[in-house]
């Protein structure tokens, strides 16, 4: 059996998606920039594509700028906006759990001069709005705080952030890449200036996302050249890419509250089984707050590692925090953020579910987990 709950690094490309995607290749697959018909045909494509997707997330389409994915749009908005801005101010706010494109970005931008402060969260994970008054200056451009986290799901309250951030002149971007599949993301009923999202974390293809901008506010552009994306971001179109994330976005938002519900339900039977059949374990982050696929487990004095790869070898494929940062084995500084112990950091995996995830996967997961718990245990140096 091969179980996979690593659905936080990527998703399973639903099979309409790919119907809709094929086309693109091999038939229709002229440039959207040409001016024949075969262009233009793909053009209107492009159109409709972008409109379907500001529909979804409640805006205008001409705030809709494709990319490459979520990482490019975390670097295109952030360092756009700031360079753009520094007559306002050279002052940035980001919070401490950010993904690494957005956290090593700020410190990447700090050493070259622009001002940053990492906002704190509390032991659940969740900013406090007293504390991003405390750090919010008169010349903070841009605040960024991702609407629920990769690694432990806790979800923020944006509409009451963005207030606050609003209320002092400051502009506000939330990386919504884990949260949209799961919560409606309404863009100008938030507020919100500037979003971030990749289609492969709600079963649309790898390679492709969308930076949600503000066109009032002044950003940099990404890419110079055939003056593609309104100038923002020049270069070919991956049609083939942008109507597979329209198409999953939209397959996605139609079904999203059935989706939720079947998998919280299971999510809170697989919490339940794991505090029956292992002991000395805790949940990392906010259960209330949190998304429905989202599992983080503390196991005590056992390297997360060691857990990951002996159910690996038993068909069981989890992960032990953010797939970007896969490479790198320093311990997390999410969970760092949290306040765990230097001996509790490298002893956690995260467990993420999905629509396809069944109850028969769970069970195999428990009595192998629970299997492998006892047998790493049994020769931990700490008991």
């Amino acid at each position: 059996m091969n179980i996979y709950l690593d659905n936080a690094a990527t998703t399973r490309l639903d099979k309409r998606v790919l119907k809709a995607m094929l086309p693109f290749y091999q038939e229709k697959f002229a440039n959207p920039s040409s001016i024949h018909f075969s262009g233009q045909r793909n053009n209107l494509v492009l159109k409709k594509s972008k409109e379907l997707v500001a529909k979804n997330l409640a805006t205008s389409s001409d705030r809709i700028i494709f990319c490459s994915g979520a990482t490019e749009a975390n670097n295109f908005i952030i360092k756009g906006v700031m360079e753009a801005n520094t007559d306002k101010g050279k002052h940035l706010i980001v919070s401490s759990i950010e993904h690494p494109s957005v956290f090593e970005l700020a410190r990447n931008l700090k050493s070259k001069g622009f001002k940053v402060d990492f906002l704190p969260v509390n032991s659940r994970g969740i900013v406090e709005l007293s504390d991003l008054k405390k750090l919010l200056r008169k010349d903070t451009v841009l605040v960024s705080v991702m609407a629920a986290n990769n690694e432990i799901g806790t979800k923020q309250a944006l509409k009451e952030l963005i207030k606050v951030v609003k209320d002092n002149g400051s502009y506000f971007h939330s990386d919504i890449v884990q949260a949209v599949a799961y919560e409606e993301i309404l863009i100008d009923k938030l507020n919100l200036d500037f979003a971030s999202l990749s289609a492969h974390k709600f079963n649309g293809p790898t390679g492709i996302g969308v930076a949600v901008i503000n066109p009032k506010i002044k950003v940099n552009p990404l890419l110079i050249g055939g003056g593609q994306e309104n100038t923002y971001r020049s270069g070919t179109y991956n049609l083939a890419g942008i109507v597979g994330l329209s198409k999953a976005l939209d397959i996605t938002c139609k079904n999203r509250k059935e989706n939720k519900k079947k998998v919280k339900d299971l999510r809170d039977y697989f919490l339940k089984q794991l505090k029956k059949e292992i002991s000395d374990i805790k949940i990392n982050g906010c259960l209330k707050k949190r998304l429905p696929n989202n599992l983080n487990v503390l196991f005590r004095n056992i390297e997360g590692e060691a857990i990951l790869i002996d159910l690996s070898n038993k068909g069981i494929e989890v992960s032990t925090g953010s797939a970007c940062s896969a490479v790198n084995l320093k311990s997390s500084y999410v969970l760092s953020a949290l306040g765990l112990k230097d001996e509790e950091l490298n002893s956690n995996i995260r467990f993420t579910l999905s629509k396809d995830t069944t109850k028969a996967e769970i069970d195999y997961t428990i009595l192998n987990l629970k299997k492998t718990v006892k047998r790493l245990k049994s020769f931990s140096p700490i008991k």
